[in-house]
């Protein structure tokens, strides 16, 4: 398995296997990263430009717009969310490139849940509880190499731990931890508490 500069494992063969579309690709197929950063990488940005900023790694005939929803905001595309249905083409590159030839890719998945035990997020406003989800890198610069592709997913910090302290795959089949399930059973009672009305002199027995 793929492994960290510490030498644990980060539960995955092939970090792009498990990638999600680029964060740079915009609804229609461009690059944003070309038009908004062309100072960080002149030739890149000069050769998409070229190519009317297209991305090179998806189908340049795939649709990946959000159905029924019209692209806006600056420079090539539109910042609307793409959901599930519309970029299943472009998890599927088609073009001349893959996500790994790419010197820009980038790919933070934003689902916040653990997408090893299925765990979702429960924060509390105005607290500094350690979260239930950490963000866990699949990606790794080796041998002294600069990183330039960010590969993360979500982990509960449950599923994490065992990802990095064992064979654990971030793909098992797997159920919340009972510890995971009491914690996040715990910030919902809480949550509901605070729901109820509670004068600041009650709270703090004045």
């Amino acid at each position: 398995m793929e492994k960290t500069p510490e030498g644990t494992s980060v539960g995955v063969d092939d970090p792009y296997e498990h990638a999600d579309v680029c964060d740079h690709l915009t609804d229609d197929g461009r690059c944003r990263f070309a038009f908004d950063h062309p100072e960080q990488d002149r030739d890149f940005a000069r050769k998409r430009r070229e190519d009317e900023f297209a991305c090179p790694v998806v189908d340049p005939d795939a649709d990946v717009s959000c159905p029924g929803e019209e692209a806006s905001g600056r420079g090539p595309g539109g910042d609307s969310d793409r959901d599930e249905s519309a970029v299943d083409s472009a998890r599927s590159p088609g073009g001349d490139w893959a996500w790994a030839d790419c010197p820009h890719f980038r790919s933070r998945n934003s689902d916040r849940e653990c997408i090893r035990c299925g765990l979702d997020e429960r924060r509390m406003a105005h607290s500094d509880e350690r979260p239930l989800l950490e963000e866990h890198h699949l990606s790794y610069s080796q041998a002294g190499d600069t990183l330039s592709h960010e590969i993360t997913v979500y982990l509960c910090r449950w599923c994490h731990a065992k990802v990095h302290q064992s064979w654990a795959r971030v793909t098992d089949d797997a159920s919340p931890d009972t510890a995971a399930i009491a914690a996040k059973e715990e910030r919902r009672s809480k949550e509901q508490s605070e729901l109820g009305f509670e004068s600041a002199a009650d709270r703090y027995d004045e």
